[in-house]
């Protein structure tokens, strides 16, 4: 077997070490799309290497290689194949596109029905005002994207602070956060090994939703004190929606609070390797599928050779 299955699964695990060294080095809108890409990649390739496995151990079984026209001893000689490794690919990829199923599912129904939900409330400007004490606010996708805020957030705020925290959300929305989120969800579902990369993506977006906030605004620290009102008054957001309590808080109020800080040399190398490791493993699976594809080819000339043997030694046999 080739050592090469294992990069694509082995990877995952510096997952938590590189979003620890990547996010505080990036601008927050580098750090999401190169982590989003980074949990997508490896999530893509993990699935790819057990597939390529799995597929391995089916190439043996004679009704398949019957119908691709190859010769299982052909190709086991070329290249052992581990069955119960195999196996053991077949099941764990079944599980996991199981979970990445019922993952799509759940956004599915739960952007039905929120979009259902917020449909009964008449928005104003793309505000939907919920009636309440509870302080909830969060920017929910469909109809162009609204913003829904409780009456007790409302209350919980000043009125500079409301502008703040309303600028956070419009910012998720006008920047699409909402594609990154469900991409880096479903990748935590086919690979929930890439936990702690995905949710370093999901805290790079809510930096992305508060330095945009504070270019609008004006004023870092408005802005920071609404981020962190809204999280003391507040719970966290419902479902797949994205909101200003979201994320690391403190370390949100920090980064606010704090100049931002010129590293280029740091966040290129951050950003090297996160391409690295992701272009690392991508390479890997497509090395592994390239060689599977010479295997079962020379296989096929094999089964090709063998069959255009047989009437030449029946006709020595006739004469």
């Amino acid at each position: 077997m080739d050592p090469d299955f294992w990069v694509p699964l082995l990877l995952p695990f510096a997952a938590w070490p590189l979003a620890r060294i990547v996010v505080p080095r990036l601008p927050p809108r580098a750090a999401s799309w190169l982590l989003t890409t980074g949990c997508l990649v490896l999530a893509a390739a993990g699935a790819g290497a057990l597939t390529l496995q799995a597929f391995a151990g089916l190439t043996l079984v004679p009704a398949i290689a019957q119908a691709g026209h190859w010769s299982p001893q052909a190709l086991n000689s070329v290249e052992p194949v581990n069955v119960p490794l195999a196996i053991g690919c077949g099941l764990l990829l079944s599980a996991l596109g199981l979970a990445f199923t019922r993952t799509a599912v759940r956004y599915a129904r739960w952007s039905r029905a929120l979009t259902r939900e917020l449909d009964e409330h008449d928005p104003a400007a793309g505000i939907i005002i919920l009636r309440g004490k509870e302080p909830v606010a969060f920017s929910a996708p469909g109809r162009g994207g609204r913003i829904a805020i409780s009456s007790g957030m409302l209350d919980a705020l000043t009125p500079a602070e409301r502008d703040a925290l309303l600028a956070h959300e419009r910012a998720h929305l006008r920047l699409r956060h909402h594609r990154f989120l469900i991409a880096i969800t479903l990748a935590a579902a086919l690979n929930p090994l890439l936990r702690p990369l995905c949710s370093a993506a999901r805290f790079a977006l809510e930096r992305w939703a508060d330095e945009a906030a504070a270019q609008d605004i004006g004023d870092r620290t408005v802005v920071a004190k609404a981020v962190a009102k809204a999280a003391l008054a507040g719970r966290p957001e419902p479902g797949f929606a994205l909101a200003a309590t979201g994320g690391p808080v403190p370390r949100r109020v920090s980064a606010l609070l704090t100049a931002p800080a010129r590293r280029l040399p740091a966040a290129l190398l951050s950003a090297a390797l996160v391409l690295g490791v992701t272009g690392w493993s991508a390479q890997t699976v497509l090395d592994s599928a390239t060689d599977l594809h010479q295997n079962l080819e020379s296989a096929q000339d094999s089964a090709t050779d063998a069959r255009g043997l047989l009437p030449d030694d029946h006709d020595g046999f006739d004469r």
